[in-house]
């Protein structure tokens, strides 16, 4: 297990050194006037050259880089450029960041509580109405562009019900919206799922034997069927959760939630690399701790599954 944990973690960091490197790099193709922002017009070209080379963007790419990874080792990822002059990144964000974990947590628990049951109940009643129901449910999140429904949300359920269009940290029934629109697709996963690993398992021979030894139904289900279709879904929950307590990009934008999501667009927009890069390794950190989390859970929840050399889930 030390082994296998030593040789992810290795695998993750260079994973991570990957992605950061490549985020830099676009940055730097993006156009210069970006970095000037609306003070553009009022400075000569001989000022925007100063400012730019304050930036350190006149220096070779590879010293750049240097640079980048020399703070970034320190604790230290910059300041803000346009989006908040000067101000430090790890402060913006850690303005930003109780929105999206309070949203993410709360989309969460919303769709375990409804996911698993609605999983498990279409698969004790396969074919039937319930089962067709949650089908016909989970192809539409699947297959309709996710944009399309939360717009569709936004706009005909906030009139139907009165509801705010908006968040307003003062008005908790403005919560209500988002927090089911960044539900809904992890509710379709975990049902799907769920019910795809629990049909995989009454069809297995040990539950006949054991419906034929007069094993209570009861029994069978949450005994054995709900505790083995369990253990592949175990491996996604960690990284799932972790996804989600990011929040949405869109969800956040849409509805104007001062998290980390909206705060990538903004910076994105404004071409603040610093803040872009800053968010960017949070994300990937949170992505990739996910997975690995996901492998420890499998392994903890079946004893059968060893990680190591010629044991590993992956």
């Amino acid at each position: 297990m030390l082994g296998y944990v030593g040789k992810r973690l290795l695998q993750s960091v260079v994973t991570l050194m990957v992605i950061i490197t490549i985020v830099f790099l676009l940055l730097r193709l993006l156009p210069e006037e970006g970095y000037l922002g609306a003070a553009a017009d009022k400075m000569s070209p001989e000022q925007q050259e100063v400012y730019l080379t304050n930036l350190g963007l006149r220096d070779p790419i590879l010293v750049q880089l240097g640079n980048f990874y020399s703070d970034l080792f320190r604790g230290d990822l910059g300041k803000s450029i346009t989006y908040r002059t000067d101000v430090p990144v790890v402060d913006i964000i850690a303005d930003k960041i109780l929105y999206s974990l309070a949203f993410g947590l709360a989309a969460v628990a919303l769709s375990i509580l409804v996911g698993v049951p609605l999983g498990i109940l279409m698969a004790q009643m396969k074919g039937r109405w319930l089962d067709r129901l949650g089908t016909g449910y989970i192809v539409f999140i699947v297959a309709v562009p996710s944009m399309v429904y939360f717009l569709l949300i936004q706009v005909y359920i906030t009139d139907l019900f009165k509801l705010p269009m908006l968040y307003d940290e003062d008005k908790p029934i403005s919560w209500l919206l988002p927090l089911i629109s960044l539900s809904l697709g992890p509710i379709a996963s975990y049902a799907m799922w769920m019910r795809r690993y629990m049909v995989d398992e009454l069809n297995k021979d040990y539950i006949k034997l054991a419906r034929a030894k007069g094993v209570k139904e009861r029994t069978l289900m949450f005994s054995h069927v709900m505790r083995n279709a369990f253990i592949p879904l175990a491996q996604y929950l960690p990284a799932t959760i972790l996804f989600t307590i990011t929040g949405s990009i869109y969800i956040e934008s849409l509805y104007s939630i001062p998290g980390m999501g909206g705060l990538l667009v903004d910076a994105i927009q404004r071409q603040d690399n610093a803040v872009v890069q800053g968010l960017v390794l949070i994300f990937s950190s949170l992505g990739i701790i996910g997975l690995f989390l996901g492998d420890i859970a499998m392994a903890l929840v079946d004893p059968r599954i060893k990680l190591g050399r010629g044991g590993s889930v992956r």
